[in-house]
């Protein structure tokens, strides 16, 4: 299993980093916790040893300890991040200062480092802390930038610790060292369409755009640039990718087209709407004056189209099917010009619209299917990107 070392220190915010171990434990990684003595004012280490499983660490020099701690364990980690940073650790890993566990094992690691601050906004914005966060920067030390808001002190500022999923991912792409995907840029797009008869009613469906969010996160995480067109969702947008929403397919188009040039791969996992009214009305119209009246039209098939214009992206496409999936997906597959087509039986329970969970096949334009057993739509994203990687690696050697 990889391990990460979560160093924690004195701030009111300290509750956080249990949600932050949490988080890398639902990632399947190991996290040992190295707390700062003025830390255990506020936290019991108790607390972060049942949640681990491992002895936390707090003094330099302990006799339950392994000799020359500091050492061993930064042989054994993928990550140090520290979360909550104080102003006081930020000083002293700037500096070099060397006088307990945590700044010790500092200068010992030789994997990335990620430091999360949190303080007062008169102590973040202060020249010297920011000269030591601007040294620390030069230095290869990662920084995921505090939030603005409501702080301890009750005043409003920058400092607030940023919010542990974001922290997580950010730890995540680091840990994905290798980055397969560095210098690519991924258009992603997700979630359904609405095509509008009036101000009040609309023709959509129920997605809810949880898997291509997980897509978006996943390839950002392997180090890719990525943009997410979507329609409307009630999900948070993953930490380092750009968002921009639409709502109609209309607008899908037009989004898409606009990023399709620099995109390198395209992940259409939306869930576009196939028809809509051939007239949008501007004010709300009685039941009585439209029943059996609706004049209705088809959407724009863009996955169709960018298969007529792609040059070097690499195409994938998504089909939602109720029968025959295998058969109708490779359909679709060369009708549209995809290189990965990504089928899923959405009239099953608990997979594909609105769920956490699917359950995919894939097909490549050679016949070749493989079916991804029911898993997390993030298991599956992971899977997906997998099999990117590899078709990517093959117009590489091609080439």
């Amino acid at each position: 299993m990889k391990k990460i070392a979560l160093g924690v220190c004195s701030s009111i915010s300290i509750y956080k980093a249990c949600e932050i171990v949490r988080l890398f434990q639902s990632e399947g990684l190991g996290v040992r916790v190295i707390m700062t003595e003025k830390a255990t004012c506020f936290i019991n280490p108790y607390l972060f040893t049942s949640l681990t499983g491992e002895r936390t660490v707090v003094k330099l020099f302990d006799d339950q300890q392994r000799p020359i701690e500091h050492i061993s364990l930064a042989d054994e980690i993928e990550l140090l991040l520290i979360a909550p940073a104080t102003a006081n650790i930020i000083g002293k890993l700037a500096s070099g200062v060397a006088d307990d566990f945590l700044s010790t094992f500092y200068l010992a690691v030789r994997c990335p480092v990620l430091v999360a601050p949190a303080m007062n906004e008169s102590m973040y914005l202060h020249p010297q802390t920011q000269e030591n966060i601007r040294k620390l920067k030069t230095l290869g030390v990662e920084f995921v930038e505090p939030d603005t808001g409501y702080l301890a002190c009750g005043k409003q500022g920058p400092g607030r610790l940023a919010s542990p999923e974001s922290i997580v991912h950010h730890g995540l792409r680091l840990i994905k060292s290798r980055e397969p995907f560095r210098n690519k840029v991924f258009l992603v797009t997700a979630g359904p369409t609405r095509e509008f008869l009036d101000p009040v009613r609309f023709i959509s469906n129920p997605s809810s755009g949880k898997m291509g969010y997980e897509l978006a996160r996943e390839a950002w995480q392997l180090g890719a640039e990525v943009i997410l067109v979507s329609g409307p969702t009630s999900l948070e947008v993953p930490a380092g990718v750009y968002l921009e929403k639409v709502q109609t397919a209309e607008e899908m188009r037009a989004a898409v087209e606009k990023h399709y040039t620099r995109a390198d791969v395209v992940l259409m996992a939306a869930a576009v709407a196939d028809f809509r009214f051939k007239k949008a009305l501007s004010d709300k119209v009685p039941k009585s004056e439209i029943a059996g009246r609706l004049d209705i039209e088809a959407t724009p098939d863009i996955l169709e189209e960018l298969g007529r214009q792609k040059r070097r992206q690499l195409l994938v496409g998504f089909a939602a099917e109720t029968s025959q999936l295998e058969t109708k997906a490779l359909e679709k597959m060369k009708r549209k010009k995809v290189d990965l087509m990504v089928g899923n039986d959405v009239s099953r329970s608990g997979v594909g619209f609105g769920s956490d969970d699917n359950e995919v096949t894939l097909s490549w334009p050679d016949g070749r299917f493989r079916r991804i057993p029911r898993a997390s739509k993030r298991k599956i994203s992971q899977e997906i990107m997998a099999e990117i990687e590899v078709l990517l690696n093959e117009r590489k050697r091609n080439s």
